[in-house]
């Protein structure tokens, strides 16, 4: 994967291993992000007026191709987070409902269901998963612990955000449509990471980001409701689309895409990433990658005495992982990773445990693992922020 590091606009004086934060976008889809950027500049009134909604159906529609959702079950959003405050802003919660969840999940997103649910008398449930986590049948037999005739609805991710690990979204999303249960999915690592088709998927409501393993620029995300629940949904911005002149297909699409004036070029980049990804065979790059992950999870924990979080498979795994680390304070051994060895990763706690996340991109080769390895073993025999496992 060598060559393909020079198709990335990142700075080549850091050992950049911290691709699941915000991603990473290459020099082409950049470029067609910029041409975007361009004509807007060039005649913004027909670009929002008319031409830029014709793009930003055209994108729609080849990533309704590429997730396997209809295109008008879609709106473009910024992120993740942004997509599911519209969910929780408006789900109908009562004094005693509850949303079943885990303890794994991303903070923000934590936040915004504990808003919402402080608000309505509702409670955020966040069932413990135990790790290490050791088979899929375990994870389900614990979430479901959580369960009681309070639950409303589910709410998961498919792959979490700091414990780095797949989790079956598919078993969950089932069983709760047998129980009834609204199921709502943060896809955020998933698209360009993992297969993902959402008609298969079967959840009622789910949101991924595109800037990250897709390649497109920042602020690029969706959020896809199918068509039995996506009328429910208030707003988060009141705008054109709110009693519109002319109705679009759907009050979906009229609520949550029609915003007034904003910067929509990155959204406009998907078919371009798409294409990058086809014409470099992203999917051999994302097994190799997915490789290094499978090769050297257990030796980077085998450095501070830890085990993995879940078993070292494609199962649970796909190109990020979570180390634990004996310390107390991750902003040190991260502010030391960054100045000293000028190595980019986080370093975070969730649950009490300290963590550290590899990612695996194109860029990131098996010499710059060995590199974060001997920059972790000087650091445990050379400094007192390593605690003794």
């Amino acid at each position: 994967m060598e060559h393909l590091k020079d198709l990335f606009l990142l700075d080549s004086a850091y050992t950049h291993l911290n691709h699941g934060s915000f991603g990473a976008c290459p020099k082409p889809i950049f470029e067609d992000y910029q041409k975007w950027q361009l004509r807007l500049e060039r005649e913004p009134v027909d670009f929002f007026v008319n031409q830029g909604n014709i793009q930003l159906q055209k994108s729609k529609a080849a990533l309704g191709a590429y997730i396997g959702a209809d295109p008008d079950d879609i709106v473009l959003t910024t992120n993740p987070t942004y997509a599911i405050n519209i969910i929780a802003k408006s789900l109908d919660l009562n004094p005693g409902d509850e949303v079943l969840s885990t303890n794994h999940e991303y903070g923000a997103l934590e936040r915004t269901w504990d808003y919402y649910c402080e608000k309505s008398g509702a409670k955020f449930i966040q069932q413990e998963i135990p790790i290490p986590l050791k088979s899929k049948e375990e994870f389900i037999e614990a979430f479901w612990k959580g369960y009681s005739e309070n639950t409303k609805a589910i709410f998961i991710s498919q792959i979490t955000s700091m414990s780095a690990t797949i989790f079956p979204a598919a078993e969950i999303c089932k069983r709760a449509k047998e129980l009834g249960l609204l199921t709502i999915v943060d896809g955020a690592h998933v698209p360009g990471h993992i297969p993902l088709d959402l008609k298969e998927l079967q959840a009622d409501i789910y949101t991924g980001a595109c800037h990250k393993w897709m390649l497109t620029p920042k602020g690029c995300s969706f959020l896809y409701a199918t068509k039995e629940v996506q009328n429910n949904f208030d707003p988060v911005i009141i705008s054109w689309g709110y009693k519109a002149d002319v109705p679009g297909k759907s009050l979906f699409l009229d609520y949550h895409q029609l915003q007034g004036t904003r910067d929509y070029s990155a959204f406009l980049t998907i078919p371009a990433a798409i294409d990058f990804l086809e014409k470099y065979d992203w999917t051999s790059v994302s097994a190799q990658c997915k490789q290094l992950i499978l090769e050297n999870y257990q030796d980077l924990c085998d450095i501070f005495g830890t085990q993995p979080v879940c078993p070292v498979t494609s199962e649970f795994l796909g190109q990020i992982c979570s180390i634990p680390v004996p310390i107390e304070h991750p902003n040190e051994l991260k502010e030391i990773l960054f100045n000293r060895y000028k190595i980019e990763i986080p370093v975070f706690k969730l649950n009490g445990q300290v963590y550290l996340r590899l990612s695996t991109q194109a860029y990131v080769s098996q010499k710059d693992i060995d590199y974060l390895k001997h920059a972790l073993i000087e650091i445990k025999e050379t400094t007192n922020l390593l605690k003794q496992p």
